[in-house]
Formats: C-alpha cells, sequence, structure tokens
C-alpha cells in the first residue's frame, strides 16, 4: 500500500466522520431537541406569548412601549423597545448625555404622575442592560397605580389588586428582585375593564 492510497483512504475517513457529524450535529441533535423543547415548555418555547381576546399582544420577554394614561408605562429602553437590537446605552454615570435624559425623563415623569422626583423609583427613569428589560418594580407600578386608576375610572383598591396578581417574587425567594411584568399587568387590566366595564 502505498502513500496515495493511505491518502486517499485518509479524505475518505474524514469525508465520511465530517458527514456524520453534519448529520447529527446539525439534523438529529437540534430536532431532537426542539421537539423537546417543545414538548416540555411549549409555552416557552413559542416566545412566551401574552394573549388577549386570542389574538398575541406580545412576549412576557419584551418591553414594549405603552404611552396612554390607561397603562402602565415600561422603563427606558436604550434599544427603542426593540427585540432584535437588544443593547444597552454604555453610557457611564457620570456622563453628561446621559445625567441629562435622566433629568429630562424624571421631571416629565414627575409632572405626570404628581410626585417629586426624589421620589420617583430608579427603575422609571434608566434604562436596563438589555434595553427591553419588560419588569419594573413593584414601587414603579405603585406609583402609576393612581393615574391610571383614574384613567379608566377603576377603584384604586382593584388596580392594586390586580398589580398584586401581577407581582412575582424572586426565584425560589432568593434569587432576584420582587417585579411586576408590565405587559401582563397591562392585559390584566385590560381583561378586567371588559369583564366590568
Amino acid at each position: 500500500m502505498n502513500s496515495r492510497t493511505l491518502t486517499t483512504t485518509s479524505w475518505f475517513s474524514v469525508l465520511r466522520l465530517a458527514i456524520v457529524l453534519m448529520l447529527l450535529c446539525g439534523g438529529l441533535y437540534p430536532l431532537i431537541s426542539t421537539q423537546l423543547g417543545q414538548a416540555l415548555f411549549p409555552e416557552q418555547a413559542h416566545g412566551s406569548l401574552v394573549y388577549l381576546h386570542g389574538e398575541a399582544v406580545g412576549s412576557r420577554l419584551a418591553a414594549q412601549s405603552f404611552s396612554e394614561p390607561r397603562y402602565f408605562h415600561s422603563r427606558p429602553s436604550a434599544a427603542d423597545y426593540d427585540p432584535t437590537g437588544v443593547s444597552g446605552s454604555n453610557l457611564a454615570p457620570s456622563n453628561p448625555e446621559l445625567r441629562q435624559r435622566v433629568a429630562r425623563d424624571a421631571a416629565a415623569l414627575s409632572h405626570q404622575e404628581n410626585v417629586p422626583v426624589e421620589k420617583l423609583p430608579v427603575d422609571l427613569v434608566t434604562a436596563s442592560g438589555s434595553g427591553i428589560d419588560p419588569h419594573i418594580s413593584p414601587a414603579a407600578a405603585e406609583l402609576q397605580a393612581p393615574r391610571v386608576a383614574a384613567a379608566r375610572g377603576l377603584p384604586m383598591d382593584q388596580v392594586r389588586r390586580i398589580i398584586a396578581e401581577n407581582t412575582q417574587a424572586p426565584f425560589l425567594g432568593v434569587f432576584g428582585p420582587t417585579y411586576v411584568n408590565v405587559l401582563t399587568l397591562n392585559v390584566a387590566l385590560d381583561q378586567a375593564e371588559r369583564i366590568n366595564p
């Protein structure tokens, strides 16, 4: 057996191995993992979509911009609420541009919610690292509750109850903060308003 035969044999072995690995890693593994994901975690595998009246209105994983007074507002987004352009602003706290933007937003929010600037929760004037964090703190939800209740003509007790129902505790009671998902909160309000017009 000469060296040319060995080289040809080696190339065929490498080619066979490449084809087998391509079929396993590029075909069989994604197919099995996708099917398992859809069987074990169907909601998450399909984007954690939130439905209102049978129609998908968004994902509980990505923030949306809400500007109407009848809705709870999300925190600011450095990505302009675009889940395909996830990013933070990368501006340091000492950056004049960031300070000006926060001061401007805080003044507008203070006027809108009729509270002093120093009483504003920090998450309502700062963007998250991803730019599309769908959560706000319970304090941020509580601050907006009077505006939402007035705009919808709902009793404050009912709005507070809906906030409490949409408040998530830390994972296993210790990992992460307590938070409120803005989209699910607004959808719950729309459903409550439809049930009790």
